[in-house]
């Protein structure tokens, strides 16, 4: 007997030549007619009872995978001296067909040697064996011999034959966990399930959408229901929205005065409040629902569950198998190259308020992991006044008509030192602690925007604390303390909604804080802060590139942890100043400053940690179509060759860099996406926050009439001239050319 490559090889015993077409019950074989066969080591047997076709080759052992199809298996049936016995089955449907549509239930024609050399496919269905030279989805066939060559097969005797088979059971070889056969690939890697699918795995190829209640069924939730179709046809893109809400001002005034206002932002809180699921689904430390998720509060929640852990690239099964290095992603797409300031004329006094009110609840936890938080409250708590524990509050209060520590220098209020509270707070080794500002929140002596911020809070509270005992003689130092800390909770959401939010909206539709809106709707008044709301909230392009107050530029060296310049300057003169210095446009990418650009490329690595799911999925989510290519993402050809090279694919694009990344809408601070998921996020959390439920919403709760018209008629403008001695300039943008530079008005207050 001659081996593949022609050479003599021996005969293994029980293998020979029988005559064509010799039935083997029950087994019946076929080849075509000869003593001699000349083939590349193949033959056929049909297995009726057993329902399989058994290819077997003859030759030395394959070490050439190539694909193969689902369904079926190879492995060894006989070895002698290196040759092997390749034997494949192919599984059948209970009808009789083959288990995979375009493949025939036997080789209609056995090739000879004489044909072209081409690679053959086949099946791949055995369990696990120390005898199986198979992988799920290959198989490893015989390759075609160089030259002619004969090869005189015999049949094994038909009872081994039926042993073989019965010792190979049909099932997918992808169950299989050899050493050479990797998992499955998890079905739920590929995003199936759309419009708020969930996605659940049954076996290892199998999967479910679960559609319930998302207006959606078929398979993969992508089959509207009626009303759900007539929505989707009315409903306008969010680039329409934009362009009706940003243009036409004296339109917009007249609607401002009627009720249609009341009607539109009651429309705007509860559409964008009800993207956001509550109770909360999910943390980053389950991919399903679970009671974890809701009761433990020291993890940020999340909208989408994490990537599965066992998919194929770390996006699913879109893009490269290893990401960009975030180093190089940072330096080539978000490293500013020249300020770019926003069009809108947002200034770097709103660049610190954001800050400053964001860091109540986004305070990850170092310790536990990047998926916790130490901001229990989830909220608009005011943490960052009055410390996110009760013994930090504790160290900050006086005592005494509900008052927080202060000191008097230069005949105005200041935050106490740390050496009279014992607070903890970050600063660098050598600044002494009487030098060191105590306030609620440990990192805000980092910048000195944050503590003039801080200040101004203080001032507030104990100004609230001095009408509240006025009013109320015989309230204890607890209960006036309480109600000032709900007053300026109340306050904390008026300015944001209808002084921060407005701004950044860029509408001429004037929004509302007016918690009435929502009684007559359903609506939970409990909030949690996600993954993705934290990640989304970067935005340190904002950040200029040097800080000028009054007549001196100050670098970031200068800037950092100067701890005099708030006292050097006093609050009004920064508040002025920080309020004329341009901020920087957050979305379009090259726009950070290379001192916080470590920032970004520890968001990029927390989010892979996290493995938070890709771009698009979060567009989809939050009811945005998909970008179909990065040209599409950035509008820029260059940026987007660049980005295809390093991700491979637009579906395998990262949450945070997507953000940054997107070209902005026009005249505006940022793209439509930062928009259509931050702004659900936000409204949720301000909207939901308890002061906000008709249980709370009264006078009483806020010690009367004087009290809650304090926080209905809050504003920035009123935050800053409350306390200060002169009102300077201050509002979230820039000053218009007919602002100049006029004399600053006498607060009133103080």
């Amino acid at each position: 007997m001659n081996n593949a490559f022609g050479a003599p090889s021996p005969t293994p015993p029980g293998l020979g030549c029988r005559s064509p077409w010799a039935p083997i019950d029950p087994l019946h074989c076929r080849k075509p007619r000869g003593s001699g066969l000349r083939l590349s080591g193949q033959f056929s047997c049909a297995a009726p009872a057993i329902g399989t076709v058994l290819f077997a080759f003859w030759g030395p052992e394959p070490t050439n995978p190539i694909e193969g199809q689902p369904g079926g298996g190879c492995g060894k049936g006989a070895s002698w001296e290196g040759q092997v016995l390749l034997l494949c089955l192919e599984a059948r449907r209970p009808g009789g067909g083959p288990a995979w549509a375009g493949r025939p239930a036997e080789p209609k024609q056995q090739p000879s040697v004489s044909d072209p050399p081409r690679k053959q496919v086949y099946p791949t269905l055995l369990p696990p064996s120390p005898r199986t030279i198979h992988s799920p989805g290959r198989c490893l066939p015989l390759p075609p011999p160089p030259g002619p060559a004969r090869l005189h097969l015999r049949l094994l005797p038909s009872s081994m034959l039926l042993l073989l088979l019965l010792l190979l059971p049909l099932q997918p070889a992808s169950a299989a966990h050899g050493p050479e056969s990797p998992a499955a690939v998890n079905p739920c890697c590929y995003f199936p399930c759309q419009n708020k699918g969930v996605c659940v795995r049954f076996g290892l190829h199998h999967y479910e959408c679960d559609c319930t209640r998302t207006g959606y069924h078929g398979r993969n939730c992508t089959s509207p229901e009626f009303w759900t179709w007539l929505r989707n046809a009315l409903r306008p893109s969010p680039a329409f929205y934009h362009f009706i809400l940003t243009h036409g001002r004296w339109f917009w005034n007249l609607i401002n005065s009627t009720f249609i206002r009341d009607f539109l932002m009651r429309l705007v809180l509860t559409v964008r409040a009800n993207l956001i699921p509550s109770p909360p689904t999910y943390n980053s430390a389950h991919g399903y629902i679970s009671w974890e998720a809701y009761a433990n509060v020291t993890y940020y929640t999340r909208v989408l569950p994490p990537v599965p852990d066992d998919c194929p690239t770390p996006m699913g099964v879109k893009g490269k198998k290893q990401l960009p290095d975030p180093g190089l992603l940072a330096e080539r797409f978000l490293l500013r190259k020249a300020f770019v300031r926003d069009p809108q004329g947002t200034n770097l006094l709103f660049a610190f308020f954001a800050q400053h009110f964001t860091h109540q609840f986004f305070k990850t936890s170092g310790k536990m992991g990047r998926g916790f938080t130490k901001a229990l409250g989830h909220g608009v708590d005011l943490g960052h006044v009055y410390g996110d524990t009760l013994e930090r509050q504790h160290k900050l209060r006086l005592f005494k008509g509900g008052k927080l520590k202060y000191q008097v220098l230069n005949g105005e209020m200041y935050p106490p030192s740390v050496m009279e509270t014992r607070a903890n707070m970050t600063y660098p080794p050598g600044v002494p602690l009487h030098g060191q500002l105590a306030v609620g929140q440990e990192v805000f002596g980092l910048l000195p925007g944050l503590m003039v911020l801080a200040t101004l809070w203080l001032r507030e509270h104990n100004r609230v604390c001095d009408i509240l005992q006025a009013e109320h003689p015989s309230w204890a130092d607890e209960q006036l303390f309480q109600t000032a800390r709900l007053i300026l909770i109340g306050e904390t959401i008026k300015i944001v909604i209808e002084d921060y939010v407005q701004h950044l909206s860029g509408y001429h539709l004037q929004l509302k804080f007016d918690p009435e809106l929502l009684f007559g709707v359903q609506f939970q008044y409990r909030n949690r802060i996600a993954v993705e709301f934290n990640q989304l909230y970067h935005w340190h392009p904002l950040m200029p590139d040097s800080f000028v107050v009054g007549s001196r530029e100050y670098s970031y060296e200068e800037f950092v942890f100067n701890t005099s310049m708030l006292l050097d300057y006093g609050v009004e003169s920064l508040v002025d100043a920080f309020s004329r210095q341009p901020a920087g446009q957050i979305g379009g990418g090259e726009n950070i400053n290379r001192h916080i650009l470590h920032v970004a490329i520890g968001v990029i690595e927390e989010s892979r940690e996290l493995r938070l799911q890709p771009f698009n999925e979060y567009r989809k989510r939050f009811g945005l179509k998909p970008y179909k290519s990065f040209q599409d993402l950035t509008g820029e050809q260059e940026k987007a060759a660049e980005l295809q090279e390093l991700y491979g694919d637009i579906d395998a694009l990262e949450f945070y860099p997507g953000l940054l990344l997107e070209k902005c809408q026009p005249n505006s601070i940022f793209g439509e996406s930062m928009v259509e998921i931050g702004a659900p996020f936000s409204l949720k959390g301000l909207l939901g926050n308890p002061i906000c439920s008709p249980e709370y919403w009264k006078p009483s709760t806020f010690g009367g009439e004087t009290g809650f018209n304090i926080v209905k008629t809050a504003s920035l403008h009123k935050l800053v001239c409350a306390n200060v001695k002169t009102c300077p300039y201050v509002a979230f943008h820039v000053p218009a050319p007919a602002d100049g530079e006029g004399p600053r008005e006498p607060s009133g207050e103080l």
